[in-house]
């Protein structure tokens, strides 16, 4: 057989089919296909996230080249932006510089052409019209010398005379010279002649040149005369320097030409021709040596006056320089026949601004910077988004935990309580059985490790309802010291075994009905005091509630104190409850004295008048558990409160318990809206101290809390009096606020003599016929011998006419073998721990008070016998051994139990009509559960109760006399969490029982139904 598993799992690994002849097991191949399944899916999920974050790598990739590329592209279109710019202001600076040329080339020629003019007039006054002639070669020599200033684009200004051919032998007689042409050679006979008489030092070599004779200065010559303005010649070389250079030609006219005078006139009175070279390369170079920025350029000046063919002024025949950027402006020289350019070009292309680079450059490193930021963010964002799709993820994961987990923990409650059901409930039977001692013992005990265990289960559980958010509290009125009684009732007989003093007291301040969570404080305070209850084994426990708002600063520095604070004051004097050291000196007798005497200086008002005038009002109550037990080590104090921690492994050893408690018990309090934090010595004892937030409420509302019947405190002691004879004043207190409780006025005396004293000083008060008194007498103050002492005392009290009757004395003990200290005198002896209830039984034996409680007042768990005698009660549960259990515990009540299987067979045996009184139904079942039954059951009642409302009640028969089918139907299951409690609710069950079943949770269930059923039937 090993062999074949082997065998399979060999082929299964190797995913080779089993052989043919062996049978595959079905649970087998379901498994290998969900495994498939999820393998497969599995992989998907892989690839699919591969390929989103291959898609994801592609993207950033093509984000980082598309921003490089823009960053590129941004700072190459900058780059050529601002060398545009460049070329533009060069451009600009260009023609800015070659306008400003041209237009001091023009102005400097406009002024010599004005002094040329002006010398024109001159030789028009003093030679034409001065007889005889005040002007000669010397004196036009002297002068233009003197005046060659005003005319610095001037080589030289000569004058020549109109001459025509009829006079020329005068002419030529006059001046004693012969008319020469331009070559030198005598003038040949012409109509007219131009012989220069007059010129200037610098051109004196022209002189009795004919300028008739020359071709150019003759046009200029024609030309000047008929427009009367300057004329100049096209550009050519000069004679003495060899630049290039253009001839200047002014008229002369006689005296006496009108303004607006003809050509033909103009000719007529032309008495002479004004001329003067320009050399314009000197001019041109001189002109820009005088301005800044003449190197940077080059400059050619052109005579464009025959369009096809332009003449060079200045500059190089060719251009030089960057040709790309240049510019043309005209010159206007005066003459409207010539035309002028000046070229202006840079000698060399204009140099790139290093602004050029850097500021395309800092864009670019901008651009890298801002698109490395986009990125980044980019880049987070995409990160936070795949967080956040993860913790979606993880949400939805973990919602699906939190609900595996909840039908986990009401799964692991119902499985694990079912069998304890069984086991607790066939001992509980097993007990009412007749057994001899052995077997009754070993059956106690059995049911207290199962009731143990069940605390465990119940333990374990909260903490996982607490951990998974699902501990919800309650808000109900409940009645505070009620609560504590109940407290210290569940230890009561430990505390006797151990012979230690177990006490409660709550401040006369604290609301007598508060709203809260009855259970979970009820748990809290279980929690510590059964702590308090294992770990101490002498000394006392003792349970303390105040109002924080009312309390003296001595109770508030308790709970002030730090967790783990070692008080290490050394108090000789222990005025405790027992009498032994306390752990936190701030609980002594001086502040609790303190706390006492504020509230009998504080006006009398009742607690239920308190109460009514803050209904509704937030109250913290600050509750302290003080105990003189072994305490807490010093390095186990700082995890107290940690889930299954104990102080050591011995603990768990000597004492039992999981470490749980306490963290459940911090939950709970924060719950509650408080905190909590504990004062511990070791070998003196701890003292834990919590807060809770409560709301006071009206007394009235007493009636809707769960309280027993026994916990209404009776009213026949109100007006009693009674004597507490005890020598530790903390314990005192405590015994006078439980008989303060009853309406008991209390005496405290510290002896017997004291008491007696005081019960002489109250004769008077005794003869007028108020009720018997009571003496208290506590067992640290009872001695040997006091019985006989103390009768023989009232004896003679009561013979001398002290005092009527003898009063009642009553000893209080904490052990059971204290009891023997109680003489004849004793009329009875209260055991410890003290309670309301308790103390007022006793009383009623004592002083033989007839019990005036209502019938339906009776306690409770023996009270369902009255209620469910004769009932008909349906019990489904598919678990035999539950539903034996259950059948067996409501007949033990006299009840007539019928059971089912299965929600459909209760369904079957509650068709209307039926006999059945209540159902207990298990909430889990097969087929059909609990809650889809009382589904069909409410279902059928509707339909049931509309018919008896439209046709009455013969749809049923004679036998009918329902006027309205409603069954009481209670949950039956031991899953405990809040949830099936609501699902409970929603399906129409009325009420819910944990399994196992006890008494008094039972009888809460069914009383409030049964009994009222029952006032009906009667």
């Amino acid at each position: 057989m090993l062999f074949a598993w082997s065998q399979t799992k060999l082929n299964c690994n190797l995913d080779v089919p089993p052989p043919q002849s062996e049978k595959a097991d079905p649970k087998v191949g379901i498994l290998q296909k969900v495994g498939g399944a999820t393998l497969s899916r599995k992989k998907k999920r892989a690839f699919m996230e591969d390929r989103r974050k291959m898609m994801w790598w592609w993207r950033r990739r093509a984000a980082v080249v598309g921003g490089v590329a823009i960053a590129v592209g941004v700072f190459l279109a900058s780059h050529c932006y601002f060398r545009r710019e460049n070329m533009v202001k060069a451009e600009e600076a260009l023609v800015s510089m070659c306008e400003e040329r041209a237009r001091m080339i023009q102005d400097q020629f406009a002024v010599s052409v004005n002094h040329v003019h002006a010398l024109g007039i001159l030789i028009s006054t003093f030679y034409y019209q001065k007889q005889p002639p005040a002007l000669d070669q010397e004196t036009f020599a002297y002068y233009t010398a003197k005046t060659a200033f005003e005319r610095p684009l001037l080589n030289g200004v000569a004058y020549a005379e109109r001459v025509v051919h009829s006079q020329r032998e005068t002419f030529e007689s006059q001046q004693g010279w012969t008319i020469m042409t331009i070559k030198r050679e005598p003038s040949p006979i012409q109509d007219e002649y131009a012989p220069v008489i007059y010129s200037q030092e610098t051109v004196s070599h022209i002189g009795a040149l004919d300028m008739m004779s020359s071709e150019e200065d003759r046009e200029n010559i024609l030309r000047a005369r008929a427009t009367g303005k300057a004329v100049l010649t096209k550009p050519f070389r000069l004679l003495k320097s060899n630049h290039l250079g253009v001839v200047l030609t002014f008229p002369v006219y006689y005296a006496g030409l009108p303004e607006d005078a003809t050509v033909e006139q103009r000719v007529q009175t032309t008495a002479g021709y004004l001329g003067g070279a320009f050399d314009v390369e000197s001019l041109v170079e001189n002109l820009l040596r005088q301005l800044a920025g003449s190197q940077d350029i080059e400059v050619n000046v052109y005579d464009i006056t025959n369009t096809t063919e332009s003449l060079i002024m200045y500059g190089p025949q060719d251009p030089e320089g960057y040709m790309p950027l240049s510019h043309v402006s005209m010159l206007d020289f005066g003459d409207p026949f010539r035309k002028h350019q000046m070229h202006c070009r840079y000698r060399e292309k204009p140099p790139l601004p290093l602004s050029a680079i850097t500021t395309p450059f800092g864009i670019f490193v901008i651009i890298m910077l801002g698109g490395y930021i986009v990125f980044t963010a980019k880049n987070r964002y995409d990160n936070v988004k795949e967080d956040c799709r993860k913790m979606e993820e993880l949400k939805v994961q973990a919602e699906a935990a939190d609900v595996a987990k909840s039908q986990f923990l009401a799964t692991v409650s119902h499985e694990i309580r079912t069998p304890m059901n069984g086991v607790l409930g066939m001992l509980d039977m097993l007990l009412d059985t007749d057994l001899n001692l052995t077997q009754k013992d070993y059956a106690q005990t059995a049911q207290v490790c199962g009731k143990a265990l069940i605390s465990l289960i119940n333990e374990v559980l909260d903490r996982a309802k607490i951990e998974a958010g699902k501990l919800e509290i309650e808000a109900v009125p409940f009645d505070l010291r009620s609560n504590l009684d109940d407290v210290i009732s569940l230890f009561s007989s430990k505390s006797r075994e151990k012979g230690i003093e177990l006490a409660v007291f709550v401040s006369d301040k604290v609301p007598e009905v508060v709203t809260g969570d009855p259970g979970r404080f009820r748990q809290i305070v279980t929690n510590l005091v059964g702590n308090s209850v294992k770990f101490t084994e002498r000394g006392h426990i003792f349970v303390q509630v105040h109002l924080v708002g009312n309390s003296n600063p001595g109770i508030e520095e308790v709970y002030a104190g730090l967790n783990g604070q070692t008080r290490a004051d050394k108090v000789h004097n222990f005025n405790t409850l027992s009498g032994f050291q306390a752990p936190d000196v701030r609980n002594s007798w001086e502040n609790f004295k303190l706390l006492l005497s504020d509230e009998k200086l504080a006006p009398e008002v009742s607690g239920s008048e308190v109460t009514s005038k803050k209904a509704e009002e937030n109250v913290t109550l600050i509750v302290s558990v003080e105990d003189t037990g072994i305490g807490i080590p010093l390095r186990a104090q700082d995890r107290v409160f940690t889930p299954f921690m104990q102080a050591d492994s011995s603990t768990s050893r000597n004492y039992g318990g999981t470490g749980i408690g306490l963290s459940i018990t911090k939950c709970l309090v924060e719950l509650m809206g408080g905190q909590i934090s504990f004062v511990s010595q070791p070998n003196v004892g701890s003292t834990f101290t919590f807060s809770a937030v409560v709301k006071s409420c009206n007394k009235d509302t007493i009636t809707e809390t769960k309280r027993s019947p026994f916990e209404i405190l009776p009213s026949g002691f109100t007006g009693m009096k009674a004597f507490l004879i005890d020598g530790k004043p903390v314990r005192s207190a405590v015994t006078q606020y439980h008989l303060n409780r009853l309406g008991i006025a209390v005496d405290i005396s510290e002896t017997v003599k004291t008491a007696l004293i005081s019960l002489v000083g109250r004769n008077g008060s005794l003869k007028t016929g108020r009720q018997p008194y009571i003496i208290f007498v506590e067992k640290d103050s009872w001695y040997t011998g006091m019985d006989v002492d103390l009768h023989d005392q009232l004896m003679s009290l009561k013979q001398n006419g002290c005092i009527l009757e003898l009063p009642k004395v009553i000893l209080l003990v904490t052990h059971e073998s204290e009891k023997t200290k109680a003489g004849s005198i004793i009329d009875t002896v209260i055991m410890k721990p003290l309670r309301a209830s308790t103390v007022a039984a006793c009383l009623h034996h004592v002083l033989g008070i007839e019990k005036t409680q209502r019938k339906d007042m009776l306690n409770g768990p023996a009270n369902l016998h009255t209620l469910l005698a004769g009932k008909n009660i349906l019990v489904v549960d598919d678990n035999k051994v539950n539903l034996r259990v259950a059948a067996g515990i409501l007949k033990k009540y006299g009840a007539r139990v019928e059971c089912a299987e299965s929600g459909k067979d209760a369904v079957s045996l509650l068709q209307l009509p039926h006999k059945f009184d209540a159902c207990f139904m298990d909430v889990q079942m097969p087929e059909m559960d609990g809650f889809e039954a009382t589904k069909l059951i409410r279902s059928m009642e509707s339909m049931a109760n509309e018919c008896i409302k439209n046709e009455g009640d013969s749809i049923y028969g004679e036998e009918s006399t329902i006027a309205k089918w409603y069954l009481p139907i209670l949950a039956m299951t031991a899953d405990v969490i809040q949830a099936t409690y609501e699902k409970c609710m929603q399906s129409g069950m009325d009420g819910y029982v944990s399994k196992p079943f006890e008494e008094e949770q039972l009888y809460q269930a069914v009383a409030k139904f049964l009994v009222s059923k029952s006032k009906s039937d009667s």
